[in-house]
């Protein structure tokens, strides 16, 4: 017969609470005391709770069942992240509307998994109050709102948000406006062993649990002379992993209630390696080491090999076609033999805005002239521009270490990676001049679109400017201006705008109430070579008289941006003719 806590469990979930008893919290499941041993990502989930992993953290709800099925059978509980906007990202805070379809979201979100037995608690959003600040008062209003909305939807669970480590005024907005907040997650890497006494002294009293943490991240690590950030070898992250976990959890049960490593997986951020714990392949690393021993306090059977240091002789920044010598020290701490591969890559793109999806480095084939356990020799490439040399190191137990070292073949970067761009850029002055971006990607009726860069006729400045004309009636037409000419995300290219303010247009109509749009950005990152920034500036209506349209730029990620411009003309009853001039990315 099937017991009575069994049968409540698959009528209503797990019931969690948070206990604040003589000045410690604790999280009670199911009547017993649990702190979050836990990993973010979905990966791996058996390895996880073989390693004595009790917890992972998800960063969106969308189609959770499977996974939430797959950890209970592990015996996994589950942080069910409901992702909220990022004002990066173009959500507004202070539009009730777009508030409003995120609060219906997240009920639908709670309502379907609330009674699945794997949940442990709600994570309402991830580092969706900026790196500034952090006082929006419209974004804590709604995180409120939202909580005290899934405590009377699913009162069987609690209520976290995370925010991007604890400065500005985070920590006391929280406090203060989000009373119906439960555990306060904190992401933190170079700072994580701090937290405590930073928290306390900001006034945190709310348990709270690191919800993210590891290496060091990219903007808190030294970087070469040419602006590249300069990866912790795996062993060196192992000790990262291990006293983080140490400095909360295990130091400071009265206030953390447990941590989430990150990443469970593999993930391309500022390099293939950075923060997974896996390799692309499945193997682990370290770090997947340094948590048994957390979670557990034993040492792992089968550990992984160490690095103890990658060296390459001379300057890292070389001529074209240098050969370039590295020296390993390695080993395996059981003695097994082990095989080691190297690999150069290129390096110097986009670094992803709050985790957002990165292109993935080519490797440079036939670069690695010989190799071995102790060192590599490498021919660098011809083309000037930033690499990065790897080392793998793999044992008999599906164990690796890995390291890496920038490099740089020295002169004239081309614009492949984001190059950048010396501001103001000028997109088109006058007819003749030089053109960072071509007006090349055309849509909509193209057939009943002319383009032409000469016309004389009333210019806003210079001798010359743009005339567009739509022919057909009641149609649209669209033209993006694009780096490399006609590529839709499928080549590198484009600029770095980082610094820029505006994009600013001139623009008037033949007849006047003409209807042209503008925006900044159309690639989306499900191609490899995306727009970093995607930027509405909406429908203009035109006059005869030149008008000035400005479409801000501060606060957008523009590391790459590969479509300077887009404008689409609309006509109506009469075919449309507009004139454009002067078009500028400005700081």
């Amino acid at each position: 017969m099937i017991s009575l806590v069994a049968a409540s469990l698959l009528l209503y979930g797990s019931k969690v609470q948070v206990l604040n008893t003589s000045g410690k919290a604790q999280l009670i499941v199911d009547g017993k005391p649990y702190v979050v041993k836990g990993a973010g990502g979905n990966q791996y989930l058996p390895l996880l709770a073989a390693s004595g992993g009790n917890s992972i953290r998800t960063w969106g709800a969308d189609n959770l069942e499977p996974l939430l099925d797959e950890a209970q059978k592990l015996g996994i509980k589950v942080t069910v992240g409901i992702w909220l906007g990022h004002k990066e990202h173009g959500f507004k805070w202070d539009d009730p509307a777009q508030v409003q379809a995120q609060f219906n979201k997240t009920k639908e979100f709670v309502e379907r998994y609330k009674n699945h037995p794997a949940v442990l608690m709600w994570g309402l959003g991830n580092e969706m109050e900026g790196f500034d600040q952090g006082d929006d008062p419209n974004v804590w209003n709604a995180i409120e709102d939202l909580a005290h909305m899934v405590k009377k939807t699913d009162p069987n669970h609690p209520t976290m948000t995370v925010i991007a480590e604890i400065g500005g005024k985070k920590v006391p907005s929280v406090m203060q406006m989000c009373p119906s907040i439960d555990i306060l997650g904190i992401n933190s890497y170079g700072g994580v062993q701090s937290i405590y006494d930073r928290y306390t002294k900001q006034g945190g009293t709310k348990p709270y649990i690191i919800t993210e943490y590891g290496p060091a991240g990219t903007w808190e690590t030294a970087k070469t002379p040419w602006g590249r950030p300069i990866e912790p070898t795996s062993t060196e992250k192992e000790k990262s992993y291990f006293e983080a976990y140490q400095a909360n959890v295990t130091k400071h049960p009265d206030l953390c209630l447990g941590a989430y490593a990150f990443v469970w997986g593999n993930k391309q951020e500022a390099t293939a390696t950075w923060y997974g714990m896996f390799l692309p392949d499945g193997t682990k690393t370290a770090a997947v080491d340094a948590m048994e021993k957390a979670w557990t306090g034993k040492d792992t059977k089968y550990p992984c090999p160490k690095i103890t240091k990658l060296t390459v002789e001379g300057d890292a920044a070389v001529d074209p076609e240098d050969v370039v010598n590295a020296s390993l020290v390695t080993s395996d701490p059981n003695g097994d033999p082990i095989k080691v591969r190297w690999s150069l890559t290129e390096d110097g793109g986009t670094i992803g805005l709050n985790g957002d999806k990165e292109d993935v480095p080519d490797v440079i084939e036939g670069s690695v002239t010989s190799s071995s356990s102790t060192g590599a020799t490498i021919k660098m490439p011809k083309k000037p521009g930033m690499y990065r040399l790897f080392v793998v190191v793999r044992n008999a137990h599906s164990g690796a270490a890995v390291a890496n070292v920038p490099l740089r073949v020295r002169g004239a970067t081309p614009i492949s990676l984001g190059g950048k761009a010396k501001l103001p850029l000028s997109i088109y002055t006058d007819a003749g001049a030089q053109l960072p971006f071509s007006p090349s990607g055309w849509m909509g009726n193209v057939g009943s679109m002319k383009l032409g860069f000469d016309s004389t006729v009333r210019p806003h400045s210079g001798k010359t400017c743009i005339k567009w004309d739509l022919s057909a009636t009641n149609s649209w037409g669209a033209i993006a201006w694009q780096n490399p000419e006609g590529d839709w995300g499928d080549k590198p290219g484009g600029y770095d705008l980082t610094g820029a303010k505006k994009l600013v247009v001139w623009a008037r109509g033949e007849n006047g109430g003409e209807e042209l749009s503008l925006a900044l950005g159309i690639i989306k990152s499900d191609k490899k070579y995306f727009d970093t920034a995607i930027v509405d500036g909406g429908k203009r209506k035109l006059t005869t008289l030149w008008q000035k349209f400005e479409i801000p730029l501060t606060g957008k990620d523009l590391t790459r941006v590969k479509t300077g411009l887009v404008m689409t003309l609309n006509s109506g009853e009469k075919p449309a003719t507009v004139y454009i001039d002067d078009i500028s990315i400005e700081p």
